[in-house]
């Protein structure tokens, strides 16, 4: 049974002319367990709008988004958000990271929108992306590839059954990105999380499972 299922999703916004000009349109999509897919496609393709569906933080016009058997389509703000916090991660581009709290407060306060912060498992988590001397530091203090690190730790740390990522290695330098993108791909498929990353990095094509590519909110071959 698929994790995530997309039948007929519908996201438009208005237009200078007028009416809708859909920038998600996505006839059918099937994501399984454990599964890692890479997402392409140009800058206003849809991509990050798709991810953002999918993740709840945006109301499609039409369709059904089906995670972990339950449409997130059909269910309120409120259930959305708790539907968010139970089953997925989110590793944005731009971090996210509150930087008056350490990079260890800021896992645990990402892990108290689910099941209430688990202190061993936060500093289990830095310490598999390398962080174990760090998790006292305010991202402040920080390298951006650093950052990227904690925002993975806390994208993982309430056991998500899917992890998105936006652009997770777009404000690094190559070697960073390679760092992160390979700590965010390992841990995910130790814990048999699946992962729908969305990148322009054409070097990380090759490193998951399969590739899709859209433009102008349509996949294409």
């Amino acid at each position: 049974m698929a994790l995530l299922s997309i039948r007929d999703l519908v996201k438009g916004y208005p237009s200078e002319w007028g009416g809708l000009v859909d920038v998600v349109n996505v006839a059918a999509f099937e994501l399984q367990p454990g599964e890692q897919v890479l997402l392409q496609g140009e800058s206003g393709s849809g991509k990050s709008t798709l991810l953002n569906l999918i993740a709840g933080i945006l109301v499609a016009d039409s369709g059904e988004i089906v995670l972990s058997g339950e449409n997130i389509s059909s269910l309120s703000e409120s259930a959305r958000d708790t539907h968010r916090a139970r089953s997925l991660g989110y590793v944005f581009q731009n971090f996210n990271l509150l930087n008056g709290y350490s990079c260890l407060e800021n896992v645990e306060l990402g892990m108290s929108f689910g099941a209430g912060a688990d202190r061993e498992y936060a500093l289990q988590l830095l310490a598999r992306v390398g962080l174990a001397n760090r998790h006292n530091y305010r991202p402040d203090q920080l390298s951006q590839g650093q950052k990227q690190r904690v925002a993975i730790a806390r994208a993982l740390a309430n056991r998500p059954k899917l992890v998105l990522a936006d652009e997770p290695t777009g404000n690094l330098d190559v070697k960073n990105s390679l760092m992160v993108f390979e700590s965010l791909t390992r841990l995910a498929k130790e814990k048999g999380q699946a992962v729908l990353i969305v990148t322009h990095n054409p070097e990380l094509a090759n490193k998951c499972d399969r590739i899709l590519r859209m433009r102008d909110g349509l996949f294409i071959d």
